[in-house]
């Protein structure tokens, strides 16, 4: 029934801004670009920015993780762009590590290195 995470959606307060650090910090840029919505397709999933809400942006209680070669050098990289390192590396057993950054918006983003699965 469920195939695996297909989208997250962050909610922003400028979207602009968001635009623009989200295609710095992934790599990326948007294959959805409109004034309610911005979406990016990462891995063969998807990211969104929502400007609808923006007094409910921030950490809402859950982290998305994103799969990730090397965890040290993509939490190098996220915090080079601007995040804030919330959660240093950690090994959670089986070779598996993660870590969660925030975008400056204060939306948690889960990074798990995982060599169990197989990245897209």
């Amino acid at each position: 029934m469920v195939k695996g995470l297909g989208t997250v959606i962050y909610r922003v307060p400028d979207l602009n801004r968001a635009k623009a650090w989200y295609a710095a910090a992934f790599g990326q840029t948007p294959y959805f670009d409109e004034p309610f919505y911005v979406g990016f397709s990462i891995g063969g999933y998807e990211l969104g920015l929502d400007p609808g809400s923006p007094d409910k942006a921030g950490p809402g209680g859950s982290v998305p993780y994103w799969r990730v070669d090397e965890i040290h050098t993509s939490v190098r990289h996220f915090v080079s762009n601007g995040a804030a390192l919330v959660a240093n590396v950690q090994d959670v057993g089986g070779d598996i590590k993660v870590a969660t950054v925030a975008d400056p918006f204060g939306n948690l983003i889960g990074l798990i290195e995982n060599p169990h699965f197989k990245l897209a």
